[in-house]
């Protein structure tokens, strides 16, 4: 496997089914977009590239917008190429690669994302972990090296991911790692950040109705093809079998879902497998009754973060902490080992469970 790749934490492919509801229910969102769909296609113009470790699908149903596709395409690799480990040129190499030696000054991109991660560091008290670097790159679930550690090598790592030991300098726009060892992994939001820059990008060249997908990251601009009361059906994936399974749908106008679970990437040896969303106390993957958590909410960078932290908090204290703690508009499913569904109170009425998946809404 190709090692200049994006070492994600969590994320999991979600469905987009490319048809709408026909409730012709509106509901408010805080996003950027828009119009009202005028001189829509069926089809999109669509198009497919490996990258970011994935394939990353962009379909634009404005009449005359094909064009809006290639820079939004550059504005992935960029970014991609930024972000990356392992990757020349990287910023977030250069960063890793001074730790405990100097601050590294960044891009005003890079810097903004390294600063909402480390938001979301403290406000989760660890969940969210942008250091955890130094236990992901130990593991290396998702690579061809992949192995389980000694517990001396854990431990070891664990001293290594104090995310309070990252300092950032918001006049000079750097980012320094206090202890040499210190490793930055944006894994678990860097394609949330990317996504919502994409979907800027198709709205300057004038896309209303369009779809982002990042292989996993689903972000939906404006009303489906079908007209402007028409919403986006977007489907939840099944955590227990292939990609493009899913357990149910809900309906969705400029938002985001993204899914963090465990069957997406794994090590496993002797019978036992090893996910790739690990406990910042342990040093292990984490171990709880959730299988796979989805995030709905306007803004991906959002969405991927909570989604990792949610997980790691556990069914309970997640589904507390999105019905307490997040904004207006921001909900979750939480899919349980056991094939039951939980869904916070804004999805309460949305969620449509397919009779035939063989989960059971909790009651």
């Amino acid at each position: 496997m190709n090692k200049k790749r994006f070492h994600w934490l969590g994320l999991f492919l979600l469905v987009l089914v490319l048809g709408a509801c026909g409730t012709g229910k509106s509901k408010t969102n805080t996003s950027e977009s828009t119009q009202t769909p005028t001189n829509l296609r069926d089809k999109p113009y669509r198009e497919e590239q490996f990258l970011l470790g994935t394939y990353t699908r962009l379909s634009v149903y404005d009449e005359g917008k094909e064009d809006a596709l290639a820079p939004a395409f550059a504005r992935i690799k960029d970014l991609g190429d930024r972000i990356t480990i392992n990757e020349p040129g990287s910023e977030i190499d250069q960063i890793n690669e001074k730790a405990g030696i100097e601050p590294v000054q960044v891009s005003p991109d890079i810097y903004s994302l390294v600063k909402t991660a480390k938001e979301y560091s403290v406000k989760s008290e660890g969940a969210f972990n942008l250091a955890i670097g130094a236990i992901t790159q130990l593991w290396r679930i998702g690579f061809d090296d992949a192995r389980k550690p000694s517990q001396a090598e854990i431990d070891q790592a664990l001293t290594k991911i104090d995310y309070n030991k990252v300092q950032l300098d918001d006049e000079k726009q750097t980012v320094f790692l206090e202890e040499e060892g210190m490793i930055i992994d944006l894994g678990a939001i860097a394609k949330g950040y990317i996504a919502d820059e994409v979907a800027k990008v198709l709205r300057q060249e004038g896309v209303t109705s369009g779809i982002v997908d990042l292989g996993g990251n689903i972000l939906v601009i404006g009303h489906s093809y079908r007209g402007a009361d028409q919403e986006w059906n977007i489907g939840i994936q099944d955590p227990n079998t292939a990609r493009g399974t899913t357990i149910g749908t809900i309906q969705e106008a400029d938002k985001t879902v993204v899914t963090s679970g465990i069957y997406e990437r794994f090590l496993e040896l002797d019978g036992q497998k090893y996910h790739h969303i690990f406990d910042t106390a342990t040093g292990y993957p984490v171990e709880n009754e959730l299988a796979s958590v989805s995030v709905v909410t306007d803004h991906s960078i959002d969405g991927d973060a909570l989604t990792t932290m949610l997980f790691a908090k556990g069914l309970e204290e997640g589904i507390r902490f999105v019905e307490e703690q997040t904004p207006e508009g921001t909900d979750a499913i939480f899919i349980t080992h056991e094939g039951k569904v939980y869904v916070t109170s804004g999805l309460q009425e949305e969620f449509k469970l397919d009779s035939e998946s063989g989960y059971q809404m909790a009651k």
